[in-house]
């Protein structure tokens, strides 16, 4: 997989000779492009490939430009990519219909090519521009309200370091939060979530889920004379099943209990990721089969326990790092993070780490990017 990005472009055109024109010369402008003959292939591309914009016919067999217009329409995922009608006419009329149906605009077929290719930079610079302040006013609301669902300053915790690497996706506040719980002199409490989708309104979400956790912790510890990671879920499980503005919103857990008088930790999960135990040089991966959160009910959460050593380290990660694809394409996955794990060397663990990782990818990232590591003093 090229790390070089190409505005991707879908052409739906049944007329053969008018479809490689277009593809020789959007190719030639550096365009990458994918064609499709009707309406229902290109709607079925159109939900596989998500374009950068999509050019299409009118007059097409099985399901014709307008009715493919109204596919896309009806779509969450493909409404707001950028769409323009191509036809041989050129009547008022007909123009007029076409921007009935929300397009950006309308190209005759017998225009230069000089022309089609102006017209669609100047769309997908639009749609650019667009994208860009968006992301702008997300991250002035951030400024705006104070509010942050990842700790600025590492928590101090007598006998154990903890810290934390995270990267949202693009500088835009996503979907990971990170929090730091003090029960007690002897436990503390740590939480990592990752709200799935819901591009930069993830973050709206991650604040929700951050607070739940929070106000499951303070309940549990009144109504309970043992606090553990599995009822701290539990408790966010019941919250988030009743609450039907996130219900839908899909979310993994993980929480940490630290118990430095005991040393050892418990740990539960919730469609998480694995978390790693690294311990006189050897890696175990620790899974947990709770479900993701809100699901039902009866959802199960198991709770684990961990001893620890002197020296021993333990992290925890959303799927960021995991999916980050390396040179040739391919994700660092489990494996990967072990062996990045056992290379790290001396110094800082999280500053090895963030290298190893920035260095195989290089610094191109698909997703938040959050990982938490306890070292043992």
């Amino acid at each position: 997989m090229s790390k070089t990005s190409k505005p991707k472009i879908l052409l739906v055109e049944d007329e053969q000779n008018i479809a490689r024109l277009f593809k020789f010369n959007l190719s030639k402008a550096g365009y990458e492009i994918e064609h499709a003959e009707n309406g229902e292939e290109g709607f079925k591309m159109a939900k596989l490939l998500k374009p950068d914009l999509i050019i299409s016919d009118i007059m097409m067999p099985k399901i014709d430009g307008f009715e493919f217009r109204k596919m896309l329409i009806s779509d969450d995922k493909l409404k707001s990519i950028p769409f323009i009608f191509l036809t041989a006419k050129g009547s008022e009329e007909d123009i007029l219909q076409g921007y009935d149906y929300d397009i950006q605009e309308y190209i005759v077929k017998t225009s230069s090519p000089k022309i089609i290719l102006a017209k669609l930079k100047a769309i997908l610079q639009s749609s650019k521009d667009q994208k860009n302040r968006g992301e702008i006013e997300i991250q002035e609301a951030a400024e705006t309200l104070g509010a942050t669902v990842v700790p600025e300053k590492f928590p101090n915790f007598k006998g154990y370091g903890i810290e934390h690497w995270h990267l949202p996706f693009k500088n835009v506040p996503g979907g990971d939060f990170i929090d730091y719980v003090q029960i007690d002199d002897d436990n503390i409490a740590v939480v990592l979530g990752d709200v799935m989708g819901k591009k930069w309104g993830a973050w709206y979400f991650a604040i929700a889920y951050a607070g739940y956790v929070r106000s499951a912790i303070r309940f549990v510890l009144q109504d309970s004379k043992k606090l553990t990671a599995s009822k701290i879920i539990q408790r966010v499980n019941e919250s988030v099943f009743f609450d039907e503005r996130i219900a839908e919103v899909f979310i993994t857990l993980s929480i940490m209990i630290i118990n430095r008088k005991e040393n050892k930790i418990n740990y539960c999960g919730a469609g998480d990721l694995p978390i790693f135990h690294y311990s006189n040089g050897k890696i175990k991966i620790i899974k947990s089969a709770g479900l993701l959160l809100g699901f039902s009910m009866e959802s199960r959460y198991v709770d684990q326990e961990i001893p620890l050593s002197k020296g021993d380290e333990i992290y925890m990660l959303t799927d960021g790092i995991l999916e980050t694809r390396d040179s040739e394409g391919l994700p660092i996955e489990s494996h990967g993070f072990i062996k990045i794990i056992k290379e790290k060397g001396r110094g800082n663990i999280l500053n090895n780490i963030k290298k190893h990782v920035m260095k195989l990818s290089d610094e191109e990232f698909e997703d938040d990017i959050s990982v938490i590591c306890v070292k043992v003093n």
